[in-house]
């Protein structure tokens, strides 16, 4: 579970940029802009990172603030689960990442499959979507929605990429270290569950 003072930290960062967006009242913007910063300011004495740093990854957007979208493909071969490994921490995690502007959440899991495994794939059902803070993953500076669909191979063959260095499927005894910013144990082992009993109930928080 995500600490407090990020929760509030990520409101108050919503807030100012909302009302930045659209106040007009030049006093408004300014008090909008202060509020922008004390954001800023609670994450960089929690974290040591930078205000202008986080100005860019954390405080960067405009209009409406909305979730990211994390995507993540299901493949199974028999009983064991597809699983990538991931270049920048050396730890493994299902295919997929973030949501690109344009494409549907299917057509974006997809497009992680094959540009992450090398395999070509069809998306199906939706199992799961996830809110990242109500789970065990490193503290982020964004709120994150993570959607996770069955897939299934229909081509292609295994082949590493810029972003992983290994491509393999695994048994849910035998799960290697895991990206945990990506995926949890509990989370990789609930997708073992839907491979089991396809007609499980969608999990939502």
């Amino acid at each position: 579970m995500e600490p407090k003072w990020l929760e509030w930290a990520k409101k108050i960062q919503a807030i100012s940029q909302a009302g930045l967006e659209y106040s007009r009242d030049v006093y408004d913007l300014e008090r909008f802009e202060m509020l922008r910063t004390l954001s800023l300011e609670i994450v960089h004495e929690h974290t040591g990172v930078g205000t202008e740093r986080l100005r860019d990854l954390f405080a960067g957007d405009t209009g409406y603030a909305t979730p990211k979208v994390d995507v993540r493909g299901v493949v199974f071969r028999g009983e064991r689960i597809l699983l990538v490994r991931e270049r920048l921490d050396g730890a493994w995690s299902l295919p997929g990442g973030w949501a690109d502007i344009g494409l549907s959440a299917k057509e974006n899991v997809v497009k992680e499959i094959r540009e992450e495994t090398g395999y070509e794939a069809e998306a199906g059902r939706l199992l799961a979507v996830l809110d990242k803070k109500f789970h065990d993953h490193p503290v982020s500076p964004f709120h994150v929605y993570k959607m996770f669909f069955r897939c299934d191979i229909v081509g292609g063959e295994a082949a590493a990429s810029l972003e992983t260095s290994e491509v393999g499927f695994f048994g849910e005894n035998e799960l290697p270290p895991l990206s945990v910013e990506r995926n949890t144990e509990k989370q990789v082992r609930r997708m073992f569950d839907f491979g089991r009993t396809p007609d499980l109930p969608a999990w939502i928080d």
